[in-house]
């Protein structure tokens, strides 16, 4: 019983989660599958900030449960927010759950797959300790787990990752580095600080030697990830083995954080921290973060992202709502004020800097005045795009039992709708004001269209903060020459074929190669573009540098 198949429902943090898993195991022997058939072991990372996702992950637990009833020697697994929430009442619910490992405590899985497997193979006079096949953290005593975090063994499970080059290609060579775990904001919708813990910062050290390995191994661009990445802050010499080793800390809180530039020898901050791994990995292309908390978000990292150029102009920064009533009940910490304010100094210091955010409509109470302010907001950021989801109770969290849920589902999908109309065409505009320039694209697959009809901005009908005007052409609509040949293709002509990558920004954009080798040889390396076109989600360009060829 050594073949994996692992799957990973959510967000970034549990994609290198799942990253991480997968490695350790690979040292320890065991063979992963993409195919769930082919395995005999089953794990499943899993999510509870969004239903959806965790509806996915009950489904592929129900289709397991088919798959044991029908004989199959199967070990399940259930990993991440899920199996912290739930507990061990899941094993109950769903007893074709073997065993059970939260975010923080998944250097001990290969420990609970051995004692599931002994488990398994007793007869049924033997009585296990189910709990042998239980890691989980347990959200009633946050400092407490944070201080176990802290102590434990995942900060090796980070360093001792293990980068596959060829795996990556497809995924353009990119990689995710934990620099904090857990949270300290208490959002009322939020389950994530009682499922991940308090926030646990790793040592600067440990963070850049990482990158430094994965720029080694070919990674051309690493994404740091935190909760609220930009409350990152370490103070040495506080935290420290017997060896002489600085180990993960538990954060300082939020009162820590009011946007001052610490000068301080002994503390490295976010600022510093950014500082260091551009400094000292020159090898490494590219640099960005996310996810980032406005209010606490000083001048310093502002100004070290203009002064360092391989540092991403991109900021994912949720706003959640316009209203300062709904973020109050949110318990957000800021105001909508506050907020502007912010994006107001990241356009001031980098005015290329592409923002990207979160909304969440329908939020308990929402009226139509609350909603009308977030969609004030929205005309006054020029968001590159926002990750718009409509409300739903999560277990586990402080609004499900202090609010009631009393906008009807109608009332949020027309919002949800209107919202999604309305940031189509701020992400037009956006994504206009490319058109002309030159942009570095790192190539992350190929397209399944190939070539795409062309699309071009049109006069204003909206107006947004930093003078952009937008309107959507006619052509989005299907008009145009090639309308009525699929993916605009000619029979009669060579097709060229169509890569898409991200810009530093983070805008997607495709462009054209000339051959499926040439195509295929451009994932995982940053091509010069010229931007020819745009639409709501992507820019459209030509090569200007030449095409890669492998020696």
């Amino acid at each position: 019983m050594r073949t994996v198949y692992l799957e990973t429902f959510g967000c970034q943090m549990n994609e290198l989660d799942s990253e991480l898993v997968r490695g350790h195991m690979e040292s320890l022997g065991y063979d992963f599958t993409e195919d769930p058939a082919a395995a005999s072991i089953l794990l499943y990372n899993t999510c509870s900030v969004r239903e959806q996702a965790e509806n996915k992950a009950f489904s592929r637990i129900g289709l397991a449960g088919v798959r044991k009833r029908e004989g199959e020697d199967l070990l399940v697994g259930v990993l991440g927010c899920m199996a912290e929430r739930d507990g061990v009442d899941m094993l109950r619910r769903h007893p074709q759950v073997d065993l059970l490992c939260g975010p923080g405590e998944l250097d001990k899985l290969p420990v609970l797959i051995d004692n599931a497997a002994r488990a398994a193979s007793l007869d049924g006079s033997a009585r296990p300790d189910p709990m042998d096949r239980v890691a989980l953290a347990g959200n009633t005593s946050r400092r407490s787990a944070a201080l176990s975090a802290a102590e434990g063994d995942l900060e090796s499970l980070d360093l001792a990752r293990a980068f596959d080059p060829e795996r990556a290609a497809g995924r353009s060579r990119s990689a995710y580095v934990r620099i904090t775990r857990g949270c300290n904001k208490f959002c009322t919708y939020c389950v994530v600080p009682h499922t991940r813990g308090a926030e646990v910062h790793r040592p600067p050290d440990g963070i850049i030697e990482e990158c430094r390995r994965l720029a080694a191994a070919g990674v051309q661009e690493v994404t740091l990830l935190g909760q609220t990445v930009n409350h990152y802050r370490y103070t040495h010499g506080v935290a420290v083995t017997i060896g002489g080793d600085e180990r993960p800390q538990v954060g300082p809180g939020l009162r820590a954080f009011r946007n001052e530039i610490l000068d301080d020898p002994g503390t490295t901050t976010f600022a510093q921290l950014l500082a260091r791994i551009h400094d000292e990995v020159p090898e490494l292309p590219r640099l960005r973060f996310l996810t980032s908390y406005p209010r606490d978000f000083g001048d310093d990292v502002l100004s070290v992202m203009a002064s360092r150029p391989r540092i991403c102009r991109y900021l994912h920064v949720p706003v959640q709502s316009g209203s300062n009533r709904i973020l109050k009940l949110m318990n957000r910490g800021y105001t909508v004020e506050e907020y502007l304010e912010f994006v107001d100094r990241v356009l001031e210091h980098l005015p290329d800097a592409c923002i990207a955010g979160d909304i969440i409509v329908g939020f308990p109470t929402e009226t139509d005045e609350d909603f009308d302010a977030t969609k004030a907001v929205l005309r006054r950021v020029p968001f590159k795009n926002n990750f718009i989801f409509k409300y739903s109770p999560r277990p586990g969290t402080v609004a499900i039992d202090r609010f009631e849920d009393d906008v009807t589902d109608e009332v949020k999908r027309a919002r949800n709708n209107e919202l999604l109309a309305l940031q189509a065409e701020i992400g037009t505009a956006v994504h206009a004001s490319w058109v002309g320039r030159e942009v570095d694209v790192l190539v992350e697959r190929i397209t399944k269209k190939s070539p795409t009809p062309r699309v071009s901005a049109v006069d204003a009908r909206v107006t947004l903060g930093r003078g952009l005007s937008i309107g959507l052409p006619a052509s989005a609509a299907g008009s145009g020459p090639d309308a009525d040949s699929p993916h605009g293709e000619h029979p009669d002509k060579e097709t060229p074929v169509q890569v898409s990558g991200r810009t530093s920004g983070d805008l997607i954009t495709v462009f054209d190669l000339p051959s499926q080798a040439l195509a295929s040889q451009s994932v995982g390396t940053i091509q010069r573009v010229r931007v020819e076109d745009s639409g709501p989600l992507l820019l459209r360009g030509t090569l200007v540098s030449p095409p890669p060829v492998q020696s």
